[in-house]
């Protein structure tokens, strides 16, 4: 006979109580100040919104030894080039459009009579505030690697460009559930909430629609277009 079996399903139930007991605690933080006979309440608020900026960079490399560093120089350039008249042909002008230096380096291997090899690359970067261009283009990249084009491309960047004024509102939002979740635990002990007392925003969390990725100091995701934009706030109510 087990004996630790009597003892497993309380585990459990204790377990899942702490965890419930955490979230609960971090969704809706509160504490009763007797001395001062206040409560202190966090809220939050979240809205939906769209990024209106984006920002994509396309690396393109050759490798080659170390004669031919020149001519992978010359061919890194008319790369560049070409994605440059891509992003061009696509509606994006000049000025959406910015290239880096060619860059080598050299690769270091164990053998060292072997002839040297280098890596030559080259960045450019483009800016637009159309995501769903900057979206469709990165999603057309093999048009580039059709023509021989070397390309590694990284992941487009969507960012909103009003999110100061963003958390303003949603700073009022907050503390405004703040004072609904302090009413509904004053009510519960047959207390009323008074005035504000006082207030503080908190850290913004940029995320991806559904996602719950969120960090101390706040986080922001440019994976995707459409985000969600939390803020919470902690307000102390005087009881009366």
């Amino acid at each position: 006979m087990n004996m630790d079996r009597p003892f497993a399903f309380p585990a459990a139930i204790l377990g899942g109580s702490l965890i419930v007991a955490a979230l609960i605690a971090a969704l809706a933080f509160y504490n009763v100040h007797t001395l001062d006979n206040s409560l202190t309440v966090t809220g939050s608020a979240t809205r939906a919104t769209t990024a209106d900026s984006a920002k994509w960079t396309v690396s393109l490399a050759r490798t080659a030894f170390e004669g031919g560093v020149s001519s992978a120089q010359s061919q890194v350039a008319t790369d560049a080039q070409q994605v440059t008249v891509f992003f061009n042909k696509a509606g994006l002008s000049v000025e959406n459009v910015t290239t880096s230096p060619v860059f080598v380096d050299p690769e270091y291997g164990s053998d060292t009579n072997a002839p040297r090899r280098f890596n030559v690359h080259q960045d450019v970067t483009v800016t637009s505030d159309k995501p769903d261009l900057i979206l469709k283009l990165s999603k057309d990249i093999g048009a580039l690697a059709a023509r021989g084009i070397v390309v590694q491309a990284q992941a487009p960047q969507y960012m909103i460009s009003n999110l100061p004024q963003l958390r303003v509102s949603l700073i009022g939002a907050a503390i405004s559930d703040a004072k609904a979740r302090a009413l509904e635990i004053a009510s519960s002990t047959g207390r009323g909430v008074g005035q504000l007392q006082s207030a503080s925003g908190g850290v913004v969390q940029v995320l991806a629609p559904g996602s719950v990725d969120v960090a101390d100091y706040g986080s922001y995701d440019t994976s995707t277009i459409r985000k969600t934009v939390m803020v919470t706030a902690r307000a102390t109510f005087y009881l009366r």
